[in-house]
């Protein structure tokens, strides 16, 4: 018996774009490249999973000739590459193992498998929080940047999440440089504490550039993550790997503070790293009463020697090497005029912190040291 339902493309391409990381990847299971397609009435619910993140998302159906609803599995990267070729509005027809989509004069096929396939979805959610989306989204942003791809240290591949009934706090390290941001405006009665991988980090920042809703949900599955809205699930395995203990390095006990107008300084660091030329080399910087001096050479390619404008350092004169492409990293995450640092020693590290929108971000560099 031929089914029938019909899905606006946008909507749905969205979807099946949002999955493609997804179903992609290689796993032990083959119909992990499938996305599975429930269909119902009024709703067409797609899931695609690779066995460590998941995504559950929703579409209304304009018009369907389905009572109970139907389970089958299409190739996920197919099922894209032809919906993005479409638009408007796509008919589809689904009976004996083929199905069809057609869309103006086009008319295309393709296989489905049996839904039994495909590897059991987490279910029973416990929503545990709820955050604005935007806001979700910005302090991600703040911090996402740091998590290393394939750190040897497994426990920094990822982006600590932290909640109590004190404050939300994100934190991020790569062994060179940490970045954290936590709020107040977020808390709860208990406390928990998630280390989440890096791939699901930038998956749900794409998902919530893309989606409409208001309103992002935060909860457990098991022992998965789980972020939602009206029309989507987000799982996540965590890491089980022991994040690295990073309070000690963030007290400022002896540091002195200082203030350097950010533009100046990003420009000053962009020159310095041009004459880098993919080596690893430091740039020195003398930090006086009133005034940044920088300065670095490369053999091969050249020196740079800049003089910048420095305020409020009452600290005596210090100099200290630092990588410049990690100080660039984290200060372009700021939206400061102004930046405020901390500085103690050559052997300790440049922490900027920063205090806006309810969010309070720190950025901390270690230095390189003489030897390097």
């Amino acid at each position: 018996m031929a089914h029938t339902f019909s899905v606006e493309q946008k909507p749905l391409l969205t979807i099946l774009s949002s999955m493609q990381p997804i179903c992609t990847k290689r796993t032990p299971l083959e119909s992990t490249t499938s996305i599975m397609f429930q269909v119902g009435h009024k709703e067409l619910l797609l899931k695609s999973t690779d066995l460590e993140i998941s995504l559950q998302s929703s579409c209304f159906i304009l018009n369907s000739t389905i009572d109970e609803n139907q389970t089958f599995l299409v190739s996920g990267k197919r099922i894209f590459d032809i919906v993005k070729e479409l638009d408007g509005v796509i008919d589809f027809t689904f009976e004996n193992n083929q199905l069809t989509l057609k869309n103006g004069k086009a008319k295309l096929s393709l296989n489905i498998k049996d839904a039994q396939e495909f590897p059991p979805f987490p279910e029973r959610i416990e929503n545990l929080m709820h955050i604005e989306s935007d806001y979700l989204l910005k302090l991600l942003d703040k911090v996402a940047f740091l998590i290393p791809q394939n750190n040897a240290n497994p426990s920094l591949n990822g982006l600590l999440f932290e909640i109590d009934k004190e404050q939300l706090k994100l934190t991020a390290t790569d062994g060179h440089c940490l970045a954290q941001i936590k709020t107040n405006k977020y808390t709860l009665e208990n406390a928990y504490k998630w280390l989440l991988p890096r791939r699901a980090i930038i998956e749900i920042k794409k998902i919530l550039e893309v989606c409409e809703e208001k309103t992002t949900f935060v909860g457990v599955c098991g022992n998965q993550l789980v972020f939602s809205g009206e029309s989507f699930n987000f799982f996540t395995k965590l890491l089980n790997d022991q994040f690295p203990q990073y309070k000690a390095i963030l007290q400022k006990e002896g540091f002195v503070p200082a203030v350097v107008e950010k533009n100046q300084f990003v420009k000053t660091l962009r020159r310095s790293t041009c004459l880098l030329s993919g080596q690893f080399l430091a740039t020195q910087f003398g930090f006086d009463k009133q005034q940044l001096n920088v300065s670095m050479q490369n053999k091969e390619v050249g020196n740079l020697q800049e003089d910048i404008p420095l305020q409020r350092f009452e600290g005596a004169k210090l100099d200290v090497r630092f990588y410049a492409p990690y100080l660039l990293n984290g200060i372009n995450a700021f939206s400061d005029e102004q930046l405020t640092f901390y500085l103690n020693s050559a052997a300790k590290p440049i922490i900027f912190e920063s205090n806006h929108d309810e969010m309070a971000m720190t950025y901390l560099v270690m230095p390189v040291s003489q030897t390097n």
